[in-house]
């Protein structure tokens, strides 16, 4: 029996030690599996209770394997907290949820035509917003600094502004195209830098608008009207945060917006300025139609229809585009404090993600 006996103690000693030497390795190699349940146990008000150290009044003796799972579970508990704070993936893994939806799927009806007795024909189309809000996602503002010195006279000659297509864009606009031209990650991070970058109450409009303009969900309620210029109406139709209404306008044909002088606080524009032909005219356009101290605020990423991009946008790198916004600003005149910003978010486990960029000027 004594033999026996010694076997089972040693036994049991061995295997409590492997099962924290396991805890451990665990915990090293896959620090985020505990901070997440850490947190769904704080979350669930379940949380490991503290082990406290017998007092002189306990009768009954801690045993080995009571004290190895107890300092198992208060090392565990400590680690994560210091694992949480230094993993990033961590912490976009349990960042603090808004109370907006990650997404929002509606049926828009899609006219397409009439039948023979003039009865419009429609067709239900499924389709999936990114808010911009409960995702994983971080969204670091690191300013980028302009270099390029510019002439007094721009430079340009007409085959910068060539493109492959060079057939009406009312063709190439017809379909509706109900998609995101970047991803969710840079869709985020554009709707975060908008919530802080644009006062409360502002007019504003978003020029070569789509379906979406990126604004947060909150825009229409706070802001004073919203307004938006696009290539295709029904698109734009579909825009439910336009509450100033749109009009539909190709700027590649007449570079003129079509609102009066000083009517908007804030003006937009995503991903589109290289499709623009005579940009530094439609730039003079919206200065005419901002305010005095109203912002353009100009993003870019690195996707396009290479078919309809200028020429020489198609020659240039991310830095590059930033450097020829900012000359497209000096030549159409009347901005100041033009800024630029990499505002690309930060996703888990670094994957792929677009890239965001962000040029910025104010009305002088």
């Amino acid at each position: 029996m004594g033999i026996l006996s010694t076997v089972s103690k040693r036994y049991r000693f061995f295997h409590y030690s492997g099962t924290v030497a396991v805890l451990l390795c665990l915990l090293l190699a896959y620090p985020c599996v505990f901070v997440n349940v850490a947190t769904s146990l704080q979350m669930l008000d379940i949380a490991p209770k503290t082990v406290l150290a017998p007092t002189r009044t306990t009768t009954t003796l801690t045993t080995r394997s009571k004290f190895l799972s107890s300092s198992a579970t208060a090392f565990l508990a400590s680690a994560t907290l210091v694992m949480a704070s230094d993993t990033e993936e961590c912490q976009a893994a349990v960042g603090a949820p808004t109370s907006n939806p990650r997404y929002i799927e509606q049926e828009l009806e899609m006219k397409y035509g009439e039948d023979s007795n003039g009865n419009p024909r429609t067709r239900g189309v499924l389709v999936r917003r990114f808010t911009g809000d409960s995702t994983p996602y971080q969204f670091p503002v690191k300013p980028v600094r302009l270099v390029q010195e510019w002439p007094a006279d721009p430079p340009f000659k007409p085959q910068d502004f060539f493109r492959a297509d060079g057939n009406d864009d009312g063709i190439f606009y017809t379909v509706p195209k109900l998609v995101y031209h970047i991803d969710e990650p840079a869709v985020a991070a554009l709707t975060q830098y908008y919530r802080s970058n644009i006062a409360k109450g502002s007019d504003i409009l978003d020029i070569c608008s789509s379906w979406v303009s990126h604004y947060p969900l909150e825009f229409p309620s706070i802001m004073g009207k919203i307004c938006a210029t696009g290539m295709n109406p029904l698109e734009l139709q579909f825009n439910d945060q336009l509450t100033g209404g749109y009009k539909a306008t190709d700027l590649n044909k007449d570079p003129k917006l079509p609102y009066d002088d000083k009517s908007f606080d804030a003006v937009t524009c995503v991903v589109s300025i290289d499709y623009l032909t005579d940009p530094i005219t439609i730039l003079k356009e919206v200065n005419r139609v901002l305010r005095p101290g109203g912002k353009v605020i100009i993003s870019q990423s690195n996707r396009c229809f290479p078919s309809k991009a200028i020429a020489m946008w198609l020659k240039m790198n991310d830095r590059q585009h930033l450097e020829l916004i900012n000359g497209y600003l000096q030549y159409a005149g009347g901005f100041k404090d033009v800024q630029a910003f990499d505002i690309t978010a930060t996703v888990p486990n670094n994957a792929y993600r677009d890239p965001m960029f962000i040029l910025q000027a104010t009305k002088a």
